[in-house]
């Protein structure tokens, strides 16, 4: 299927663009991938960082479709449409922001936005082989992002390399400087015991010719810092679309899990609260002695769509991304596949507001490593300009 929920020609003649359909434009319903707000009225203006798009000379030519409410990680949506995933069509394209990454990955924009509350940029950038940047928690405005309150969610942009990448968050953020320059070897801290085997043992081979200086790094809160983030993910998202039940229109596998989110309790969340705290510190703690961290994306390969038609059974794909939204920290997935050509994708995490220099680490592993995005289409007529 088609990955744009809604053709649009808004803009310049400048680079284009797709933005998910949690993202206000103005004209345009935000219908977030479900027949509950088929009906929604369209928007008064545009969120922010489509103002900033249009402002920096972007022309936006689609609204992407989604895991229905951003509630989910396959991107399985059963009453809008599952977009294709170009490169393994017989995978999940990964969610929520399913259908950004596919349209990257189909070739159809260079880049387009998404958002990420518990992976929802990085697992469908590596699902599908592409880059997807989650900023640091607050770098990115999100006024006009649904839901209106979040303390997890982060608008990010997935695109086909990292030029591209980092040219739209120069567009979407005001204060994005210059990248640092990197200086002899990178300190890649390693954390073990997190991922299935293939998926480590495809990262470790990767570190292994880049030249960089490897430690293990141990981070004894992660799993804690995994169930937490799933605490605050299914407050916020009751609270933002539990009444959307009422309608009879969303779908039974969200259905089930908004259900599941309306018993997170004020006990939960506050030891979920506790948890964030102890858990940002610790990430602290590993990036004071190393660069950057270094881990894959999904702890096991995208999973085929005919093992992942319970939706709700497929949450643990972000078992790897989830504790970074919730301690705030950047983190980007870059293009990795297994020894068997499936994907998994590489994580690398920097300390909070260092967003920067993570992309700047980011693109010297890509060019080092050769790591490249699989593309349908080319982009040679709105290559990135210089700034």
């Amino acid at each position: 299927m088609n990955p744009v929920v809604l053709p649009l020609s808004l803009g310049s003649a400048g680079p284009e663009v797709m933005v998910k359909d949690t993202i206000a434009i103005a004209g345009t319903p935000t219908r977030a991938g479900s027949l509950a707000l088929q009906d929604a009225a369209p928007e008064a203006r545009h969120a922010e960082v489509v103002q900033r798009l249009l402002d920096a000379g972007w022309r936006i030519t689609g609204k992407t479709v989604l895991h229905e409410l951003a509630f989910g990680t396959t991107g399985i949506n059963h009453g809008c449409g599952t977009p294709l995933n170009p490169a393994w069509p017989d995978r999940v394209p990964g969610g929520s922001s399913s259908g950004s990454a596919a349209a990257v990955a189909a070739g159809l924009v260079p880049v387009a936005l998404g958002t990420d509350t518990g992976g929802s940029v990085r697992v469908p950038a590596a699902c599908c082989g592409i880059f997807g940047l989650k900023p640091s928690f607050g770098r990115v405005s999100r006024d006009g992002v649904l839901p209106a309150r979040s303390t997890l969610d982060c608008v990010g942009p997935l695109a086909t390399d990292m030029a591209w990448l980092i040219q739209a968050m120069q567009a979407i953020t005001p204060d994005f400087g210059p990248l640092p320059a990197l200086d002899g070897p990178l300190r890649l801290g390693v954390p073990r015991g997190l991922a299935g085997a293939a998926a480590q043992q495809a990262v470790d081979d990767l570190l292994q010719r880049s030249g960089h200086t490897l430690q293990a790094v141990s981070l004894k809160g992660f799993q804690a810092a995994y169930q937490a983030g799933l605490s605050v993910i299914n407050a916020e998202t009751w609270a933002a679309c539990g009444a959307l039940l009422d309608t009879g229109r969303v779908g039974a596998d969200v259905a089930a899990r908004l259900q599941r989110a309306r018993h997170t309790d004020a006990t939960e969340l506050a030891a979920a609260e506790h948890v964030r705290r102890r858990f940002a510190a610790e990430v602290d703690q590993a990036l004071a002695h190393c660069d950057v961290l270094a881990l894959p994306t999904l702890s096991e390969p995208a999973p085929r769509l005919a093992d992942a038609a319970d939706t709700a059974a497929a949450v643990g794909m972000t078992a790897l991304v989830r504790p970074f939204n919730l301690s705030g920290h950047p983190a980007i997935s870059l293009p990795l596949n297994t020894a068997d050509g499936l994907p998994v994708g590489l994580q690398l995490v920097a300390r909070r507001g260092a967003d920067e220099y993570l992309c700047a680490v980011a693109q010297l592993l890509s060019h080092q490593l050769e790591l490249t995005a699989v593309t349908g289409a080319s982009h040679a007529d709105t290559q990135p300009h210089a700034r």
